[in-house]
């Protein structure tokens, strides 16, 4: 069996210049967290923390563009922008649009528990996000 070399590379754009992202793992997989680079899809790692990702990311990163450049293809330079995902601002302010029924059970369950329609409805938000971020962990 022949094994091949490849020497590492200077990327032309560093590492600091992608843009990451680290996302919890189910612990049913095994737990910690994984770490990806958008603009370049190969680039993956996992660490049991969130900074052990990271420094796994940053070696797969490496190992990653000097195979690209061994290969003869191109390394995408930075495009992908956090920013570009994250609202530029927040009210705080949410109109919704209910079916009638649905609003007349909302305020006769406001009314029996003595508080207003915005609050109830604020406190089912915060039960239900509660829930979906109790299942992700």
């Amino acid at each position: 069996m022949i094994v091949k070399t490849i020497a590492k590379v200077k990327p032309a754009f560093p590492f600091e210049a992608y843009s990451h992202i680290v996302s919890p793992i189910n612990a049913a997989d095994g737990g910690g967290f994984m770490f990806t680079i958008p603009d370049i899809p190969g680039v993956m790692a996992d660490g049991a923390t969130e900074l052990e990702a990271i420094a796994d990311g940053r070696e797969a990163f490496i190992v990653t563009v000097s195979a690209m450049v061994d290969m003869g293809q191109e390394v995408p330079a930075p495009a992908f922008n956090a920013d570009d995902f994250t609202p530029a601002s927040a009210s705080g302010k949410v109109l919704a649009r209910l079916p009638r029924s649905m609003h007349l059970q909302l305020t006769a369950r406001a009314k029996t528990e003595g508080v207003s329609l915005n609050s109830l409805v604020l406190a089912f938000i915060a039960e239900g996000l509660g829930r979906r971020g109790a299942a992700r962990t």
